[in-house]
């Protein structure tokens, strides 16, 4: 059907807080999937992340956008009676509680199934429900350590750096969304649900690209280059006369056509840089060769000219200009979201596009805390 979503139809219910929970959901509720968010006394505890205004949380707002809310106090009698309801109506369940916190308050996976055997049932801790440290607490930068990914991300070797964005639980909320649509699709052939484990510590590994076999093979401890890659040269950012030119050599082709967009065509031909592996040796002295020849002019220059010659290359956008950027607004990439309190402000939007869905310039609302109850119940029938 045009414009429909996929997931139209599926109902979650959303226990999770602040951001791996939420970002998996997110990207279900951006393919259609009605999801529930199901709060505490206090809310999440995003809701008092900045920045604030007038008691909102636009931190909350960027994750929970276009999902509803019912506040349930999960120790209290009336409301396990709610919940248990709605589990036997509902498609998925999704939490990042530690744990066993869900066993505790009588909501076992034996017993979740037993009250529907069709859901689909995703839990996201910090180390999963296996292995010496399954009990203990985990945050982004405890598993960006933990995970290695921290040991080769920074500037250079022993001087290590948190990667700006949490990818800790931005990946584990992107293998929980994938887990998610597995059990769905499973669903459909066995009419049976699953329940699925999501350690942060894992997610971490499973995005060292290649450091582990690289690591296996050479005996060689991988460790911060910068902006340059391990093994792929020149691959990483250059100084112009203003600022840096990101520049990627994929292969022998455009490291050939990045020497001839510079007028240094004597670098194909020097012995040190015949092949990717050698220039990957004396990368040194080619970023001095190259970075000669780029200061002479500004980024914006070189820009032009590497594109001519299509080699891959960017200036490195911050956040201001990437708003502005034309290719990310020809994608919707970044919503407007109306608020009474903030106003106009900007959201991002979802990176899935999919044939025959019309998108929104504009973004769902995030909810008030219990905004939803009345309608949560009458469309699940609980009185």
């Amino acid at each position: 059907m045009e414009n429909q979503l996929p997931l139209k139809g599926i109902n979650i219910l959303d226990l999770t807080q602040v951001l791996s929970g939420p970002f998996a959901t997110l990207i279900l509720s951006d393919l259609g999937a009605n999801v529930i968010k199901v709060e505490k006394s206090k809310g999440d505890d995003s809701r008092s992340f900045g920045p604030i205004k007038k008691n909102k949380s636009g931190y909350f707002i960027s994750l929970n956008r276009g999902k509803k809310s019912i506040k349930l106090d999960l120790k209290d009698k009336e409301d396990k009676r709610i919940f248990t309801d709605l589990i036997k109506k509902t498609d998925i369940l999704v939490e990042n509680f530690k744990v066993g916190v869900l066993d505790k308050l009588g909501f076992s996976w034996s017993k979740l199934k037993k009250n529907n055997p069709r859901l689909v049932y995703a839990k996201i801790s910090g180390f999963g429900e296996s292995g010496p440290l399954k009990n203990l607490p985990a945050y982004d930068v405890i598993v960006q350590a933990m995970g290695g990914i921290m040991s080769i991300t920074g500037p250079s070797e022993n001087n290590f750096t948190r990667v700006g964005s949490s990818i800790g639980d931005i990946t584990a909320g992107l293998y929980c969304a994938i887990g998610i649509l597995a059990a769905l699709n499973e669903r459909n052939k066995t009419n049976l649900g699953k329940k699925i484990d999501i350690s942060m510590l894992d997610c971490q590994v499973a995005i060292l690209e290649n450091a582990i076999t690289r690591y296996s093979v050479s005996k060689k401890i991988p460790y911060p280059l910068g902006t340059d890659h391990p093994s792929i040269s020149p691959f990483g950012a250059f100084k112009a006369k203003d600022s840096s030119v990101v520049l990627a050599a994929g292969n022998q082709k455009l490291f050939e056509n990045l020497c001839k967009a510079i007028s240094r065509k004597d670098l194909i031909q020097e012995k040190k840089y015949l092949n990717n592996e050698l220039r990957n040796k004396n990368l040194k002295s080619l970023r001095r060769e190259i970075e000669k020849t780029l200061k002479t002019k500004k980024a914006e220059h070189w820009i032009k000219k590497f594109r001519t010659f299509e080699v891959p290359c960017c200036k490195i956008e911050n956040v201001k200009s990437l708003i502005k950027n034309p290719q990310i607004q020809n994608r919707n990439m970044i919503l407007d979201y109306v608020d009474d309190d903030f106003g106009k402000i900007n959201v991002v939007g979802n990176p899935i596009k999919i044939e025959g869905v019309k998108e929104s310039k504009v973004a769902s609302k995030a909810p008030d805390l219990d905004q939803n109850r009345l309608q949560i119940l009458k469309e699940f029938g609980i009185t």
